[in-house]
């Protein structure tokens, strides 16, 4: 066949492939820890920007438990910082029960948006976490844009949290060698799954901090009273679930009704968040954004 009259090349098998869309980095982390009240407080960042959302773990949790959240969220464009409250995780664990109290954890959060250079940020936690969000709130309302509480322990749970962490108290302060065996065991699972991990670091424990973080927090205020709780007008986020006596569905429901701007949402079960996270972390991102207008 004559090449000038063959048919021509098919153009598409010529050209160059259309390059592969660009692959979204993850959002930066980056651990870091400040001094506050003579104290190591320890914290991780994820992601940047002025849109930021501070989390507080659980009594004895660390700030692992938030970061798969906390990645979320840095995903959706906020600065997330997990926070190791003192006596959990990295920060420092003194022994005297006095230094353990809700207002003391409130101050804590508030060092760390001044140690941040933060003026405010939306202040969130679960369980205990919830409750120094709510300290946060009350004491310095200017820090705080919004709250997000998840599983708050109020009236009606002391009953459930004294039969529960009484005798861990009793074990810390006259069974010590329980709780380093206990320690010492956690030690020996292996690493690198997240909710192993997060038990992992609960179970490591030493026997006088926890005794003393334990005395300080169910023989101090759980709270802030309800005449003050009524008075926070921060924006508030509150999830809630049944069959958990601990977190009952109850205080989360009331406390919902006590604060003047809040909004509440019913979680499936108490590890919706952590096994099926969806549906609450786009409440909390929505809720956040509303936080930051514009």
């Amino acid at each position: 066949m004559d090449p000038a009259t063959a048919p021509a090349a098919d153009d598409a098998s010529t050209a160059p492939a259309p390059p592969a869309p660009a692959r979204k980095a993850r959002p930066i982390e980056l651990s870091g820890s400040f001094r506050h009240d003579g104290h190591r407080l320890c914290y991780t960042e994820y992601g940047s920007g002025d849109r930021v959302v501070v989390l507080m773990h659980g009594i004895m949790l660390t700030r692992r438990m938030h970061a798969p959240l906390a990645r979320r969220l840095a995903g959706a464009g906020f600065r997330v910082v997990t926070l190791d409250l003192l006596g959990h995780g990295d920060s420092d664990r003194p022994t005297q029960s006095w230094r353990y109290s809700m207002p003391a954890f409130g101050e804590q959060a508030v060092a760390l948006l001044d140690h941040l250079e933060v003026p405010d940020a939306v202040i969130g936690g679960t369980s205990l976490g919830a409750n120094v969000a709510l300290e946060v709130g009350a004491a310095a309302p200017s820090r705080a844009r919004g709250l997000v509480v998840e599983m708050p322990v109020l009236d009606n749970a002391i009953v459930a949290g004294l039969l529960t962490f009484a005798p861990l108290l009793f074990a810390a302060r006259f069974l010590p060698s329980t709780v380093r065996g206990v320690a010492l065991a956690a030690h020996l699972v292996p690493q690198g799954n997240q909710w192993v991990d997060v038990v992992r670091d609960t179970l490591s424990q030493e026997p006088a901090p926890m005794a003393a973080l334990l005395h300080g927090v169910l023989f101090g205020r759980i709270a802030p009273p309800k005449s003050v709780r009524s008075a926070i007008a921060t924006p508030a986020l509150v999830i809630g679930h049944e069959g958990d006596p601990i977190h009952p569905f109850g205080d989360a429901g009331s406390l919902a009704e006590d604060l003047p701007r809040a909004e509440f949402v019913q979680a499936r079960s108490p590890v919706e968040l952590r096994l099926d996270p969806q549906r609450l972390t786009a409440a909390i991102r929505d809720f956040a954004f509303r936080c930051y207008p514009g």
